[in-house]
C-alpha cells in the first residue's frame, strides 16, 4: 500500500490494557476501499513491464502484439481470461504470471463467474444453466409450470399495482438474481428491467410478473448464446424504442442489440431520461443511445486487432429518424431535441455509423422494448442466437 491505513481493534480481539491503540495495515485486505485500487495498480504495473498496452476504452483489457501475433488478457479483480493467436506467447505469459503471482492455471475456460462456456469445433456456447437452477430452487420455483414467454404480450404494469404490498427485500433479491441471469440471456432483459422499476413498493401484481419470468426461466434453463465458427466477424446493430411505454410517467424505452459471429454480444433495455414528444424523437434518442455503444465496441475490436474500415451498420425501423440523422429535415418537430442526441448526426456524417432501414418484423431490438407476441418473441430470440446448444 502507498499510504498508511489504520483500523480499530476488531471485537473479540481487543487488547484490554491497550484499548487506545489501533492496527496499522501492511497490505490491502479484501473489503477495504483501497484494496481494488492497490491490486489494480500492482497488476497494471506488471502488464506494462511485460510489454502489454492498456486498452484506452476498456481499462481491464490488456493487449500485447509481437509481429503478426496478438495476446489479449481481460482482468476481473484477481481472475484473468487470456487468449491469443500464438501458443508460445500464451505459455510465456502463463509462466511469467506464475513466477510473479501465486496463480493457478485452470486450463481451457469452462466456467467463469457463474457462466458456463462450451468450446468445440462448431464454435462457442455460453449459458447459465446451473445458476438458473439455483435461483429456481432458492425461491421454491423448481417444480413450477413453465411458460413460453417471460411477460404477457400487451401487459402494462404501474406503480399502483393491484393487490397488497409484498416483502420488498425478497422482491429486490429476486430482481438481483434475475438481473445477473441476463448476462447470457438477452431475451430476459426487457422483462427484468420492467419489474425492477417497482422495487420501492412492490405489490402482489408485481410479484406475479416476477414469478412469470421465473416460470419462463424454468422452461428455458438450457438456453444460452451460440457463436458459430466461420461466421463473418462484422459488427451489426439494431436499435428500437417503445414510444411512451411507461404508464406512470409516459417515458419511452430504448433498446439495442449488437451482433457478431452469429450471436448477440451487447444488449440493453433502458427507460429514456426524457419525455419524448413523438415516435421520431423517441427513436432518435434510442439510436443515439445505440450509437454510443457502437463506438465503444468498434474501439474495443480495433484494440484486439479487428479493425472495421467501413462504418458500423445499425438498423432502425423508423424512416424519419434515418432522415433526421442525415440532414436537419423535420426541423420544426426536432429542434427541441437535446443537443447531446445530435451526436448521432455527426457520427453518420463522418461515416462511423451507417443508419439503415429495416422492417419492424426484422427489428431484433423489438424484444428489448416491449412485450411482443409469442411467435414473434421466439423468432427474435432465435435470431439473437439464444437457443439450446446444438449437439
Amino acid at each position: 500500500m502507498k499510504e498508511d491505513v489504520f483500523v480499530e481493534q476488531p471485537q473479540g480481539f481487543k487488547v484490554e490494557e491497550e484499548s487506545n491503540k489501533v492496527y496499522k495495515l501492511k497490505k490491502a485486505l479484501y473489503g477495504l476501499k483501497q484494496a481494488p485500487r492497490a491490486w489494480y495498480s500492482r497488476i497494471e504495473g506488471y502488464f506494462i513491464k511485460e510489454g502489454f498496452e492498456k486498452c484506452y476504452c476498456e481499462h481491464t483489457l490488456f493487449v500485447k502484439q509481437e509481429r503478426s501475433d496478438v495476446l489479449v488478457v481481460s482482468v476481473y479483480v484477481d481472475d484473468l481470461i487470456y487468449t491469443g493467436s500464438s501458443m508460445d506467447m500464451i505459455e510465456k505469459f502463463k509462466t511469467s504470471m506464475m513466477e510473479e503471482f501465486s496463480m493457478t492455471d485452470l486450463g481451457r475456460m469452462k466456467y467463469f463467474l457463474g457462466v458456463e462456456v462450451i468450446q468445440d469445433e462448431t464454435g462457442i456456447f455460453i449459458n447459465q444453466r446451473k445458476y438458473a437452477a439455483e435461483i429456481l430452487k432458492t425461491y421454491g420455483m423448481e417444480d413450477c409450470n413453465p411458460v413460453k414467454n417471460p411477460i404477457v404480450p400487451g401487459q402494462k404494469l404501474t406503480k399502483e399495482g393491484a393487490g397488497e404490498l409484498v416483502d420488498s427485500t425478497k422482491y429486490k433479491q429476486l430482481i438481483g438474481s434475475l438481473r445477473y441471469l441476463t448476462t447470457t440471456r438477452p431475451d430476459l432483459i426487457y422483462s427484468v428491467n420492467l419489474v425492477s422499476r417497482y422495487m420501492e413498493s412492490p405489490t402482489e401484481l408485481h410479484m406475479l410478473a416476477v414469478k412469470r419470468i421465473l416460470r419462463y426461466v424454468k422452461g428455458t434453463q438450457g438456453y444460452g448464446i451460440q457463436y458459430k465458427r466461420g461466421r463473418v466477424a462484422e459488427l451489426v446493430g439494431f436499435v428500437d424504442s417503445d414510444y411512451a411505454g411507461d404508464v406512470d410517467d409516459r417515458k419511452s424505452t430504448s433498446g439495442f442489440v449488437f451482433m457478431l459471429g452469429g450471436g448477440a454480444i451487447a444488449w440493453a433495455s433502458k427507460k429514456q431520461p426524457i419525455v419524448t414528444l413523438s415516435t421520431t424523437e423517441a427513436e432518435f434518442v434510442s439510436a443515439a443511445f445505440g450509437a454510443c455503444e457502437a463506438i465503444w465496441l468498434r474501439n474495443v475490436l480495433e484494440e484486439i486487432g479487428c479493425r472495421q474500415e467501413e462504418g458500423t451498420l445499425v438498423f432502425c425501423d423508423n424512416s424519419s429518424t434515418i432522415k433526421l440523422s442525415r440532414n436537419p429535415v423535420l426541423h420544426g418537430r426536432s429542434k427541441h431535441i437535446h443537443v447531446r442526441y445530435h451526436f448521432l448526426r455527426e457520427l453518420v456524417k463522418e461515416g462511423t455509423i451507417r443508419l439503415d432501414y429495416c422492417a419492424t418484423a426484422d427489428q431484433i431490438a423489438d424484444i428489448m422494448t416491449k412485450a411482443v407476441k409469442r411467435d414473434v418473441f421466439e423468432d427474435l430470440r432465435e435470431r439473437m442466437g439464444v437457443r439450446i446448444r446444438e449437439e
